[in-house]
């Protein structure tokens, strides 16, 4: 018998972007959540999603939300400071 590893609950699996600076999240186990990104903008690191247009580009990266090789957040954190829908 093959070993299946098992994805964590709150590995990323779909996100959308909105122009509010919220992403909209739907985790492995199917859930979806809301997550506020304004707090990160004052946080250096993320700088560079107070363009909009760039904030707009996130995308689903292993399991986790990514804009490039730079930018990224914990999947973690993007689960226990998101809220339920």
């Amino acid at each position: 018998m093959r070993y299946q590893q098992k994805i964590p609950a709150w590995a990323v699996k779909e996100v959308v972007p909105r122009k509010d600076y919220s992403l909209l999240l739907t985790f492995a186990d199917g859930e979806k959540r809301l997550y506020d990104a304004l707090p990160l903008l004052e946080k250096g690191i993320y700088a560079p999603l107070k363009n909009l247009p760039f904030f707009m580009d996130a995308h689903v990266g292993g399991d986790t939300v990514i804009w490039n090789d730079d930018v990224d957040v914990a999947p973690e954190h993007l689960y226990e400071c998101s809220t339920p829908l």
